[in-house]
Formats: C-alpha cells, structure tokens, sequence
C-alpha cells in the first residue's frame, strides 16, 4: 500500500509540474534493460546509471521526443546506447587530450592572438606597404612577384628580362629596406 501511494503521488506531482508522466513510466519500467543493454556494451560499471540519468534529463528537456515512436523500449535502449557511445569517444578523447605532461603542456602555444596582436598586426602591414611603395618600379615588381607571385627568381628574370643577379640584388635591397622600416615594431 504504501508503493502504490508513493507511485501515485509521484505521477500527481509529475503531472502538476507540467513534466512528462508517459517519460517518467517509461524510465521506471525499463530501467534495468536501459542498464543492462548499457551494460552489455563494455561500458564502465560506474558510468552505466550515469548514462541512462543523461538520457531521461535529455529526454525531459524534450517535450515530444517520445510522440509517435513505435517501440517506447525500442527508442530507449537506443538512445542509451547511443549516449554510452558518445560517452567512450569523449572519455578516448579527453584521456588523449590530457595525458601529457604539464612541461609539455606548457610548450604548445596558444592558437588565439591577443586583441593587441591584431592592432600591431595592421600597424605592421602600414608600414609594409608603404615601404614597398617606396622602392623603384622595377625593385617592387620583382619583390612582389617573388613575394606575392612565388616567382622564382629564374622566372622573375626571365619574364622582366633582366639577369638573375639583377633579380637576386633587388630582393636582397626590398628585404633589407623592409626590415629597416620594420625595426621599429619588431
């Protein structure tokens, strides 16, 4: 008697709160299979309950999930295996991505530039860009050519028909002009 009483004003509350009774009748009769199939896929013992609490807390935030499903117990052991799945994979991952050393932690550099680094980044390509627009003509095209172009400079000689030491002068002159402009933001 005093099942039956728990088990109803469970629903009662269940259904004053605007959760979802058919949900919450579901997990309470396939819970040992939800564990069991879980269970028989190798998962760890301390994560299988685990996984089949994610499921109802997934399928709670879901108001519809459970409409129009042919097998309730069917979708059930599905999704439990499915979430058990996705548990391994970020389990593999994370054990992956945290087996290092903290030495070895510390000599990867990090991916994302600073707000600063942006803003010196464009005062740079200023400065850049305006020390190319000094240099000769014939300086410039054959430095963006190799620059831009990725010319060798065979081909850049070849194609503005002077000699490979000619081309090989200019960028050694484009380089050291660039970089005495540069001097000050290095």
């Amino acid at each position: 008697m005093t099942a039956h009483f728990r088990a109803s004003s469970a629903s009662e509350h269940a259904s004053s709160a605007g959760e979802n009774p058919l949900l919450d009748r579901a997990i309470l009769a396939y819970y040992d299979e939800l564990c069991g199939s879980v269970r028989r896929r190798s998962h760890n013992p301390a994560n299988i309950q685990e996984i089949v609490h994610d499921l109802y807390i997934r399928l709670r935030q879901k108001d519809a999930a459970l409409e129009n499903k042919a097998s309730l117990k069917a979708f059930l052991i599905r999704a439990c295996i499915n979430l058990g799945i996705d548990r391994f994979r970020r389990e593999r991952f994370e054990a992956c991505l945290f087996s290092g050393t903290e030495q070895e932690a510390l000599a990867v550099g990090a991916s994302i530039a600073s707000p600063d680094h942006a803003m010196d980044l464009e005062h740079r390509l200023g400065i850049l860009k305006a020390a190319i627009m000094e240099m000769s003509l014939q300086r410039r095209r054959v430095f963006i050519a190799s620059r831009v172009g990725k010319l060798s400079a065979d081909e850049i000689a070849e194609r503005m028909k002077i000699s490979r030491n000619m081309v090989d002068r200019h960028l050694r002159k484009a380089y050291l002009h660039c970089l005495d402009r540069l001097e000050d933001t290095l």
